[in-house]
């Protein structure tokens, strides 16, 4: 019989444990996602590489909304520039 289990009530970490998932960071493993692209100066490639070792690290733990966006959306959004005009940032209104 198969078991069926709600997102909400498993981590990546324990799925990761129980059928032995490894992180891949073979750059072939999804060729698609690396046709085409803008080439990054050196600067752009370290912001880049930080912000996935912080992802990396604190994906171990449950990683509730607003602590992704501070960590990992910010600094994307950032590098890539929606924080300059024309572009404007608008929070969510309090009901």
């Amino acid at each position: 019989m198969v078991e069926t289990i709600q997102g909400k009530d498993i981590t990546l970490a324990q799925l990761s444990e129980r059928f032995a998932l490894e992180r891949s960071d073979d750059e072939n493993f999804f060729r698609e996602w690396h046709s085409e692209l803008p080439q990054l100066n050196s600067q752009e490639k370290q912001v880049l590489d930080e912000v996935k070792s912080e992802y990396l690290y604190l994906s171990k733990y449950p990683l509730l909304e607003p602590i992704f966006q501070m960590v990992v959306l910010s600094p994307l959004l950032k590098l890539a520039g929606f924080y300059k005009p024309p572009f404007y940032i608008a929070a969510e209104q309090k009901i």
